[in-house]
């Protein structure tokens, strides 16, 4: 876990929660519409129940979250080749508030039930299954889950920078636990 951030450092979830509040009221316009008062308390309240039931720290349930969506309830699916939907753009998952159309408002639960895909309840690759695959035990298996989570692997060299899918992931993340919120990728 050598030059990455140890959960001492991380921001708390509320501070992380403020930080990024900003990007969950006005960063999803393009998506059909802005997030509401309504959707982002439902965001918190999921992340709350996520963290709860897959025993996933909420702050990197979170972080994960605004890496794949930036908040958006309603971030479109992604597929190459593995349908990707939704806040987590989780594997496989089934919540979404957009296919073949925006819905506007996004139910609670529909909400709810994207960040339990992502965080692996209900579904067999989630954070929960990307932390215990990473294989490590220290702070490191947070980074190294994250990475799993992008790709499906870590690269045989194991830096986390890389392999295929995004190569600036774990340290995004590494970042976002600190309190980056907006600023362009550091690596």
């Amino acid at each position: 876990a050598t030059g990455w951030p140890q959960e001492s450092q991380w921001k708390s979830f509320e501070e992380l929660w403020n930080i990024n509040l900003p990007t969950l009221k006005n960063g999803c316009g393009d998506w059909g519409a802005a997030n509401s008062d309504s959707e982002i308390k439902a965001i918190k309240a999921g992340l709350q129940t996520a963290s709860q039931q897959s025993g996933v720290k909420i702050e990197f349930i979170f972080t994960v979250m605004m890496q794949e969506s930036r908040g958006c309830v309603r971030a479109p699916t992604t597929n190459y080749g593995v349908r990707n939907p939704g806040l987590m753009q989780s594997h496989n998952g089934a919540a979404t508030c957009n296919e073949g159309g925006v819905q506007n408002p996004c139910p609670d639960q529909t909400i709810t039930d994207m960040i339990l895909q992502g965080a692996g309840i209900g579904t067999d690759f989630g954070l929960k299954h990307t932390i215990a695959q990473s294989g490590a035990s220290g702070v490191d298996k947070y980074y190294k889950g994250a990475r799993i989570y992008n790709s499906g692997s870590l690269a045989a060299s194991g830096n986390l920078g890389d392999g295929i899918a995004t190569h600036c992931y774990a340290s995004d993340i590494a970042n976002r636990l600190l309190g980056w919120a907006t600023s362009s990728h550091l690596c």
